[in-house]
């Protein structure tokens, strides 16, 4: 990504051209209101290496990128805004993930280091996590669930991130395993910032909120029967434990539990207070025989217990006063 010498004149309307990989360039052309981000980026250099994926729901685009002055790598993610115009509600989410990943600082949150916008294109540079997230290890490496000591070493990253969310009076809403992300240097970020909602209201903090998040039918497995319930009663922090549970049942197995269901039977067992069964852990007492711990894939069955029950007290309190 290189970027021209600045434009003379305040008025005048200044381009970006990205290098690509293949060495195709494409410019852009930068908004008068932008303008001033135009003069951050102007002493900077990076080149589009390779495209990894896409994000929000599938309306961006994320490559990787090396800053040439320094060698570092970076995630460079870029949304065509003009997709996002059928649906309001998309535009609002992108916005608010691009504001709560510039307000948040914490090592185990997905931070935005840079962002700006160019013609119709929002631009999102971020940390680079070399590692993807703990979906693409599962299906990539670890089809029958992870080790025990991987899956501990994650949640402690997610802890501390949900820890700090919760403090600061916000709650998550879309913890699941691809928003749990790896880097090189093994930092565990947690991602999908665009779902999360303040709980507070008039400089109070509230203790329950009723907001239903839109376009979730991806998340249903992961979100809590109280969320799902939208009665009078609400829901608070307590629900990203309920889907940290449900992450750690799919690291564990490799399968996310209720996704073969229909969303309106997923519903019911939810509400029902069914609890999701591991390949490991018999659906009824054995008596005796239920002392004999079986591992498979270095996971104790124990973990796998103590999700299904609904009694994971992660070593060190983060979660024991939620």
């Amino acid at each position: 990504m290189t970027f021209p010498s600045p434009v003379s004149g305040s008025n005048s309307s200044s381009s970006i051209t990205l290098v690509l990989g293949t060495g195709q360039e494409v410019s852009y052309y930068l908004l008068p209101e932008v303008s001033c981000l135009y003069h951050v980026f102007i002493s900077l250099c990076f080149v589009l290496c390779l495209w990894t994926g896409r994000g929000f729901n599938n309306l961006s685009q994320v490559s990787m990128a090396r800053h040439t002055p320094s060698g570092r790598l970076v995630a460079v993610k870029n949304t065509n805004l003009d997709e996002c115009t059928e649906d309001e509600l998309y535009v609002y989410y992108l916005q608010n993930e691009v504001l709560r990943s510039r307000l948040f600082r914490h090592p185990n949150l997905l931070m935005s280091r840079l962002v700006f916008s160019s013609c119709c294109q929002l631009w999102v540079l971020s940390p680079l996590m070399s590692y993807g997230s703990a979906d693409s290890l599962l299906r990539s490496y670890f089809p029958d669930g992870m080790s025990e000591s991987l899956i501990a070493y994650l949640l402690y990253g997610v802890l501390r991130a949900l820890e700090y969310l919760h403090h600061m009076g916000y709650v998550h809403r879309g913890v699941k395993a691809s928003h749990v992300l790896l880097s090189a240097e093994g930092r565990v970020c947690l991602s999908g910032l665009q779902s999360v909602y303040s709980l507070m209201k008039d400089g109070k903090r509230m203790r329950a909120v009723f907001d239903m998040p839109q376009h979730s039918p991806s998340l249903l497995p992961w979100l809590s029967p109280e969320l799902l319930r939208q009665d009078l009663h609400g829901y608070g922090v307590k629900s990203d434990i309920y889907s940290l549970g449900i992450v750690v049942c799919e690291l564990v197995s490799g399968r996310v539990p209720f996704q073969d269901m229909p969303p309106t039977l997923m519903l019911l067992q939810k509400l029902r207070g069914s609890h999701c069964c591991l390949l490991d852990v018999p659906p009824y007492p054995l008596g005796d025989m239920g002392a004999l711990k079986v591992s498979r894939s270095g996971v104790d069955s124990g973990i796998g217990e103590s999700v299904v029950t609904g009694s994971l007290t992660p070593s060190g309190g983060f979660v024991g006063k939620h």
